[in-house]
């Protein structure tokens, strides 16, 4: 009887003990919930959320924007606004992330202020239109520029471009299953990839600008209408604009995942706001004088 009872009394630990000696544990996991291990740091965090506003919509969305806006000066001031947008809607989602810190994102979010049926509709409204198709565009975009090398007088067959594009579906969502840490690592190198990419157009543009193509940004000349405005033309333009920003709310999607995320959830969002928004307006000076 006494060697059952210590061998109860040892066994029976409270969850403070359990938490102390176990790091990757919180409240969720001390009450027989599914608890997510904090992985994610600040390096990482700022990875996840530049990467996924850096993505297809900055190589896609300034020739849409300059088209529709009609002029460049137009065109500048639609990125401004839109940046301004972004960073404020940031910097709300950083307040709901620090005062409802669950994962999830807007699911969460909803679920919780306005019930479990609109958190529901929420859910699945994202998960069958509109993520679905965000990401359809950002796979064919990275096979179209990976097979344009391969068909340089003509554009890639479009077989080819859906196959790749699926099969870079496939692999992502397998790393993302198989371990937080390679998701984190493969985000990392990506938007270091993309950076890059953005920088060396960048300094293209700035190479223009040194050699006195810099026509389209003189003021006098800025505002001069490629066509005749028009409001929904504009309208379009501020879509495209905000497609190019798409993302700045997907650090919220991995709260319970961040290390102390009171402190590292704010500072990526700040991060993000100036780094896409003065890099969006680069990239459109860069294109211009490029």
């Amino acid at each position: 009887m006494e060697e059952k009872a210590r061998h109860r009394n040892s066994s029976e630990k409270s969850p403070t003990s359990r938490s102390e000696s176990d790091p990757g544990t919180d409240v969720g996991s001390e009450l027989g919930g599914v608890a997510l291990k904090k992985e994610i740091g600040l390096v990482s965090a700022c990875g996840i959320i530049v990467g996924n506003i850096i993505g297809s919509g900055i190589f896609v969305s300034p020739k849409g924007v300059l088209e529709n806006a009609g002029s460049v000066g137009l065109a500048l001031i639609v990125w401004i606004v839109t940046g301004l947008i972004t960073a404020i809607g940031a910097l709300c989602y950083a307040e709901l992330g620090v005062t409802i810190p669950k994962s999830g994102g807007d699911y969460s979010y909803v679920k919780d202020i306005f019930g479990g049926l609109a958190g529901f509709l929420r859910l699945w409204i994202a998960l069958l239109v509109i993520y679905p198709t965000n990401q359809a565009v950002i796979a064919l975009t990275f096979s179209s520029y990976v097979l344009q090398p391969f068909f340089p007088i003509c554009f890639p067959p479009e077989c080819g471009l859906r196959l790749l594009a699926g099969v870079c579906l496939l692999l992502l969502t397998w790393i993302n299953c198989a371990s937080v840490r390679w998701a984190t690592r493969v985000q990392d190198i990506f938007t270091a990839g993309k950076l890059l990419a953005l920088i060396l157009i960048i300094v293209m543009g700035i190479i223009q600008i040194y050699k006195g193509h810099y026509y389209w940004l003189e003021p006098k000349h800025a505002f001069e209408n490629f066509q005749k405005p028009d409001i929904g033309l504009i309208a379009l333009a501020f879509l495209q604009g905000s497609f190019a920003y798409a993302g700045w709310n997907f650090l919220n999607y991995v709260t319970e995942e961040l290390v102390d995320p009171c402190k590292n959830l704010p500072r990526p969002e700040a991060v993000q706001s100036r780094v896409s928004s003065d890099g969006q307006e680069a990239i459109e000076r860069g294109g211009i004088n490029g």
